[in-house]
């Protein structure tokens, strides 16, 4: 055998007699009581079980109107609010020229025209590239201020294009 004349005088031999001398270790075991791991772990389980609040999904209820019926509304009761693509909003009652109009004067206008004329319906006609958020905020705004006759519809191609007169046409005026 190769191994062992390379060797020389049996030097693995004086190491085993040198590990020998020494007596082996003894192992010590370690007992972890997980029990009291598990115990802490349903506790916050259990805490962050009761403390939690679930919010209950929003919803939004529309009541429309039965489809064989047709409801004529008188052109002074009608207020008109637009929302274009770019999120400006115009207002117009009857079929008066639409007017721009800011959200931060919504509110206020919109009990102003509560109080002109209670029984005001509202046509909500936004565009279909708007925000949803924005149709949801002018209901929101319209159940604040106690208008709760509306109707929703999207702006048509003549209604964006008359729009689009109707800002040509405050350009040039100004």
């Amino acid at each position: 055998m190769a191994g062992g004349a390379v060797g020389g005088d049996g030097g693995g031999q004086k190491r085993q007699r040198k590990f020998s001398k020494r007596k082996p270790k003894k192992r010590v075991s370690i007992n972890l009581d997980m029990t009291p791991l598990v115990d802490i772990a349903f506790l916050l389980l259990t805490f962050f079980m009761l403390t939690t609040v679930f919010r209950l999904p929003q919803t939004l209820e529309i009541n429309l109107p039965p489809k064989d019926v047709d409801i004529k509304v008188g052109e002074s009761n009608l207020l008109t609010l637009r929302v274009d693509e770019n999120m400006q909003m115009y207002w117009n009652v009857g079929f008066e020229v639409p007017q721009k109009i800011k959200w931060e004067e919504m509110n206020k206008f919109l009990k102003n025209k509560k109080a002109e004329n209670p029984r005001f319906n509202v046509l909500i006609k936004i565009d279909k590239k708007a925000k949803y958020h924005m149709m949801i905020d002018i209901i929101d705004e319209l159940r604040i201020t106690g208008l709760d006759r509306y109707a929703l519809t999207p702006i048509t191609e003549n209604g964006k294009s008359y729009l689009r007169r109707r800002q040509k046409w405050h350009k040039q005026q100004h």
